[in-house]
């Protein structure tokens, strides 16, 4: 029986772009040039700490946006378009080359660094659709609305158009353009900017409630009240997580990726296993100490459970 058509996907990330748009709908509207992010240095120094604070919190999780473009078939190219010399950027390097993304070196000579992203991205796409005619599924991770023309142009081309934006900045045009378009905010594994932004107000509320106790405190030790002093919490830490913990991870991303693509609740086994080899082509159950994928999966009952009533074994994942 011949092996099932697998897609062969390329994947293009304007990188300033969804970094400002993530920063922008995180802390509002006009905070990146508000908190003047994009002079920092390498290493953030000079930064202070409400700013580092704010980047950890509106951090762009590159591995979701590439696991959900491998939902889609084999990723045989991945490229970041960016000047990774500046502070931001360059702090996301590890993760990039971790996923062995192509970091392409922008020398912006004006102002308008974002056009010259761009322009080098849309001139690769299309360079690429013709130099590698096995190319089926273009994923571009961007919102602008100068995309427009290259979604357009790749789908004339024979490819299915992927687009990844951020919600509030991204081009209506752009996502009627693409065969597909994914909010971030709806990516596996991803914290909705709302739920982010009402954590941190919950935080700056509790602490306006510390600061007035505080000071409650010291107007009673003023009054010859005997000063209380508040125990140091020792910072939970967590232990590195043990392959069979990563397996178990790996098994639930992969379970959600392919049930996104598939209205059924149960999926075939050699699909699932097919995209965790796609998500981490490093994954084997025999590795693992299992005998068959079916046994890895009946180990983890707890978020998938099996179906083994006929040949064709199903799994899906537990409420």
């Amino acid at each position: 029986m011949a092996e099932p058509f697998e897609g062969r996907v390329a994947v293009y990330i304007d990188f300033d772009n969804i970094v400002i748009s993530r920063y922008d709908q995180v802390h509002g509207r006009g905070a990146w040039r508000k908190d003047n992010v994009y002079r920092l240095p390498a290493g953030l120094t000079g930064a202070t700490d409400e700013i580092k604070d704010k980047l950890r919190h509106a951090e762009v999780d590159i591995s979701a946006i590439l696991d959900f473009a491998s939902s889609f078939g084999t990723i045989v190219l991945s490229r970041a378009y960016a000047d990774w010399s500046i502070g931001v950027n360059a702090a996301y390097q590890g993760q990039l080359m971790e996923r062995a993304v192509d970091l392409t070196q922008l020398f912006p000579a004006t102002q308008q660094m974002k056009n010259g992203a761009d322009i080098r991205l849309s001139v690769d796409v299309v360079e690429d659709l013709f130099r590698l005619p096995d190319i089926t599924h273009v994923v571009i991770a961007a919102g602008d609305s100068d995309y427009i023309a290259l979604a357009q142009r790749s789908k004339r081309l024979g490819r299915y158009v992927v687009g990844i934006g951020v919600a509030g900045g991204t081009s209506k045009s752009l996502k009627a353009a693409c065969n597909e378009f994914a909010d971030y905010d709806g990516l596996p594994g991803i914290r909705p900017a709302s739920r982010i932004a009402a954590d941190l107000s919950s935080a700056v509320e509790a602490e306006d409630g510390a600061k007035d106790a505080a000071e409650a405190d010291g107007a009673d030790d003023s009054a010859g009240t005997k000063p209380r002093r508040r125990r140091a919490t020792k910072a939970a830490t967590t232990s590195p997580r043990t392959t069979q913990d990563e397996a178990t991870g790996l098994l639930v991303r992969a379970l959600r990726l392919a049930h996104e693509k598939d209205d059924s609740d149960w999926l075939h086994n050699s699909e699932v296993k097919k995209q965790m080899v796609r998500l981490d082509p490093a994954f084997n159950e025999k590795v693992l100490g299992f005998s068959s994928f079916s046994a890895f999966v009946k180990s983890r009952e707890e978020v998938a459970e099996l179906d083994e009533s006929s040949q064709n074994r199903r799994v899906r994942l537990r409420d």
